[in-house]
């Protein structure tokens, strides 16, 4: 992974004084994306840049809007587990221009969203981590975006035994969710950078 690492940290756009770079790290559950950031984010601080990173599931909405909504499982977890447009206005098009975001984060233990400050200094990298990241209303606002790509059985495999057990739960929510995303946005195309994890 080390050398993938590397190798990643060459292509991603040199972050100038006075200037922020938004990375996107893409990938479907459990391809590795969160141990990959801290890896980067180490990297990065070893080179005293700052870094700021941000993962997409703080920002889901309430269960009541994302579950038994009359709609299908997997299109409830691929349209309506974000407010994509309120994303789209209120953290993606605000990255560069403000130093200040107040971003709806959601808090598990009461199921619902409070507003939170994040601040990004002037001259940072922005990495932002998640799935489904380079949707169409999402893409443009990304910099460089790299994508981890995964078999399914390895990143079922790394979930907790417990959470196996519900397989009904990853065949009509996630895996078809999944499925929808690479067909119509195929984000290993459209991706930067690829790493087989």
């Amino acid at each position: 992974m080390e050398d993938k690492i590397t190798n990643a940290l060459k292509k991603i756009p040199k972050v100038e004084q006075g200037q922020k770079v938004v990375l996107g790290i893409d990938g479907l559950s459990r391809s590795g994306k969160t141990t990959l950031v801290r890896n980067i984010e180490q990297h990065i601080q070893e080179e005293n840049i700052f870094t700021c990173v941000l993962h997409i599931d703080d920002y889901i909405v309430e269960r009541e809007r994302r579950y038994n909504t009359g709609n299908e499982e997997w299109y409830e977890y691929y349209n309506l587990q974000w407010d994509v447009e309120w994303l789209k206005e209120n953290l993606f098009k605000k990255l560069k221009e403000s130093n200040e975001l107040q971003l709806l984060t959601y808090d598990n233990s009461t199921d619902s969203q409070k507003f939170q400050t994040v601040k990004t200094p002037n001259t940072c990298l922005i990495i932002i981590e998640g799935v489904f990241l380079q949707r169409e209303e999402w893409r443009s606002h990304f910099d460089f975006m790299i994508f981890l790509d995964c078999v399914r059985d390895e990143r079922f495999n790394r979930e907790s035994a417990e959470t196996q057990t519900n397989i009904e739960k990853f065949e009509k929510r996630y895996w078809k969710a999944e499925n929808y995303y690479l067909e119509t946005v195929s984000p290993i195309e459209q991706a930067d950078l690829v790493i087989q994890n």
